[in-house]
C-alpha cells in the first residue's frame, strides 16, 4: 500500500501539501476500495439505534446485501446550506475539471464532483423543482431525481453505508433507506417506492459556462474543512485487475475485454463503453443520439483533480418533433452497470 501512495502521491518535494491527512484520506479510499464486501455482521441493533424510524421489516433485499464499513449515519456529511457563485467568477477551478449540472426552466446550477466526492448529496430546489444531486465516487454515479414520491417531499441524507459498492442514502421523512444508483427505496416504508430521474450532465467547467453563462456553481460551505481540488482516489481507473482478483472484489460478470473500471455510459437498461463511443461518436440507436467530446478530467485518476486524465464529456439527447432534448443518462464504472442492471444490454 504504501509503495502504491508513494507512486501515485509522490515523495519528498513532488508529495502533496496536503501531507498526513491527505496521506490518511487516501489510505481510507483504497483500503475501502479492495477491501472484500462486508456481509451484514452485526445483526441490526447498531442500526437500528442510528435509524430509529427505519421499518426494517419491510424491505425489497436481503440486510446482508448491505456492506457496513465503518461509516456511520451522516459520517459522509451532505451539503447543508448550498452556496453558490456566479460561473464568469470562478477562479480556483480547472476549466476541464467536472461538474454535474442540471438546468429547469432556466435556472442552471453546477455542482463541481471536486465537492460531490467528498459530501455525496445535496438537496436543492432548482427551477422550482426540489431535486436531489447525489454522486458515488466509488461507482462514479452521479445522477438528479426529483426528490418527490407521490405526496411526500423527501430530504435526503447519507447512511453511510453501501450496496454493490454504491452508497445507500435514507430519506428523513421516513427514513426509508434508497439506492443511489437506482433512486429506488431499499428498506423501510417506502420500499419498491422509485424516484424520477431528472436530465442532468456530466461535463467540463468550460462546456458549462458556454452552455449557462449565467450559470450557478456551488462553492464549498467551508473552504478548509476538505481537501477540495484533490482526490483521494488516485489511480483508480487506470490500475489494471487481474481476472482471477476481478471475480472476488467485482463478481459481476462481464463481456471479453471490458475491464470492471472502465466507464460505460448507462441510460436506462442499456450502457455503452466510454471508449467505443469515443471511438464512433455519434453513436445513434432509434431515435436515442449519444456524443463524445474531449475535454474533461478525470478525478480517479491524479491527486490533483485539474491534472487528471481527459475521458471526455459525454451527452445524451433523443429526437422529437421539437428538436433533440436532454435525456437522463451516468457515466459509472462497468461493474456497477452490471451489479444494477444483471440482464441489461452493454454495448462496446
Amino acid at each position: 500500500m504504501k509503495k502504491l501512495l508513494n507512486k501515485h502521491l509522490g515523495t519528498g518535494e513532488g508529495r502533496s501539501r496536503l501531507g498526513l491527512a491527505f496521506t490518511v484520506f487516501a489510505i481510507a479510499a483504497f483500503s475501502l476500495w479492495f477491501a472484500l464486501p462486508g456481509a451484514f455482521a452485526q445483526g441490526i441493533s447498531k442500526w437500528e439505534r442510528e435509524f430509529p424510524g427505519t421499518n426494517f421489516e419491510t424491505r425489497i433485499i436481503e440486510l446482508d446485501e448491505i456492506n457496513d464499513d465503518g461509516n456511520t449515519r451522516d459520517s459522509i456529511p451532505p451539503v447543508r446550506d448550498p452556496k453558490y457563485v456566479p460561473v464568469s467568477e470562478v477562479k480556483d477551478m480547472g476549466p476541464l475539471e467536472p461538474v454535474l449540472s442540471v438546468g429547469i426552466n432556466g435556472d442552471f446550477r453546477a455542482y463541481p464532483l471536486r465537492i460531490l466526492l467528498w459530501h455525496e448529496i445535496v438537496n436543492e430546489v432548482i427551477g422550482g423543482t426540489p431535486v436531489l444531486i447525489s454522486y458515488c465516487p466509488l461507482c462514479n454515479s452521479g445522477v438528479v431525481f426529483d426528490r418527490r414520491v407521490g405526496e411526500q417531499l423527501l430530504e435526503f441524507g447519507n447512511t453511510g453505508r453501501l450496496r454493490h459498492r454504491d452508497m445507500v442514502m435514507y430519506d428523513k421523512e421516513t427514513e426509508s433507506w434508497w439506492q443511489q444508483f437506482t433512486g429506488e427505496a431499499l428498506i423501510g416504508d417506502l420500499s419498491g417506492k422509485r424516484m424520477t430521474p431528472v436530465p442532468a450532465r456530466l461535463e467540463s467547467l468550460a462546456r458549462f459556462r458556454e452552455r449557462a453563462p449565467d450559470g450557478q456553481v456551488l462553492v464549498p460551505e467551508n473552504d478548509g474543512a476538505r481537501p477540495y481540488g484533490s482526490s483521494p482516489y488516485v489511480g483508480m481507473d487506470t490500475q489494471r485487475i487481474p481476472r482471477a482478483l476481478q471475480a472476488v472484489h467485482f463478481p459481476y460478470p462481464l463481456p471479453e475485454g471490458v475491464s470492471p473500471m472502465d466507464r460505460v455510459v448507462v441510460v436506462g437498461d442499456e450502457a455503452w463503453t466510454l471508449a467505443a463511443l469515443r471511438e464512433n461518436s455519434p453513436v445513434v440507436d432509434d431515435d436515442l443520439v449519444l456524443t463524445w467530446e474531449s475535454g474533461q478530467n478525470s478525478i480517479h485518476d491524479t491527486q490533483l483533480i485539474f491534472r487528471g486524465r481527459d475521458v471526455g464529456n459525454v451527452v445524451v439527447q433523443r429526437k422529437s418533433a421539437d428538436g433533440a432534448k436532454d435525456v437522463p443518462y451516468d457515466v459509472v464504472f462497468a461493474f456497477s452497470f452490471r451489479a444494477f442492471n444483471p440482464d441489461g444490454t452493454l454495448h462496446r
